[in-house]
């Protein structure tokens, strides 16, 4: 039900936090990952060390935050794969605070290409592979990496990302009409408070933010993992469309007050 033998994968923002912890869990359960970032040193380390215990992580250091990077990426991958893919994982993302009067264009710009406009955008470049690879009995797989700021809003000023996750989990539902006629099956997670460079605040605060997790503890990388393989495996084939939300009781509790 599980197992991911066999089977290709791409994880964008792949070298740290999130990204990682998802392909690690890939190779746990034999899958082939390639992995990309914008930095070529950290993304080149991180396949090293994720392919040292027998798996096999690709690192394919490319910025997916343009139209003409996630192209490029999907080209590469048809390459070296003849035209197929069998799981994707729209993960790269950014974030940004600033207060409302002083909320800058580059902010709301930057933010929203690289959590919407890309996972968009290579997801219809690698439309062919994925339609390649997937079937009616074993079909393809797309995550993308949302977040419960997407569900429900929170006291941070990240005004471009609350509205860019949001939207990533409406395109989401939309795209997976479109693409279950290809045997292509399509997901969202929408993760709580894990320790990455980009959620400092659960990395170095942790036992603060724990205070505020009805499971009094934030997500470690197995956390993550699991629901990703999860969706990617034969385990999550009939589930079109879904956001599924990782975050310890947070959205469910706001939701019961």
């Amino acid at each position: 039900m599980f197992s991911l033998e066999g089977r290709v994968a791409l994880v964008t923002g792949g070298s740290r936090g999130i990204g990682r912890m998802i392909a690690e869990g890939f190779i746990q359960q034999g899958a082939k990952v390639y992995i990309s970032a914008r930095k070529a040193g950290p993304c080149d380390a991180t396949a090293e060390e994720l392919s040292r215990d027998g798996g096999e992580c690709i690192s394919i250091p490319i910025d997916v935050s343009t139209v003409e990077g996630a192209r490029a990426l999907a080209q590469e991958i048809i390459k070296r794969e003849d035209g197929k893919l069998d799981i994707l994982v729209n993960n790269a993302g950014a974030a940004w605070l600033a207060p409302f009067d002083e909320f800058p264009e580059n902010g709301w710009d930057k933010v929203m290409n690289l959590n919407v406009k890309s996972p968009f955008f290579l997801t219809q470049a690698l439309h062919g592979a994925l339609k390649a690879a997937g079937t009616f009995d074993k079909p393809s797989k797309v995550i993308n990496i949302a977040s419960i700021d997407g569900q429900r809003p929170n006291p941070q000023e990240t005004y471009s990302y609350h509205a860019s996750k949001a939207a990533l989990i409406h395109l989401t539902r939309r795209l997976a009409a479109t693409l279950i006629q290809d045997n292509i099956v399509m997901t969202a997670i929408c993760p709580g408070a894990f320790p990455s460079d980009m959620n400092t605040t659960a990395r170095d605060q942790a036992e603060d933010v724990a205070k505020h997790i009805p499971f009094a503890r934030v997500g470690e990388p197995e956390d993550m993992a699991g629901p990703a393989i999860f969706l990617a495996s034969r385990a999550g084939d009939y589930l079109v469309g879904t956001a599924l939300t990782v975050d310890g009781g947070i959205v469910a509790s706001a939701m019961a007050v």
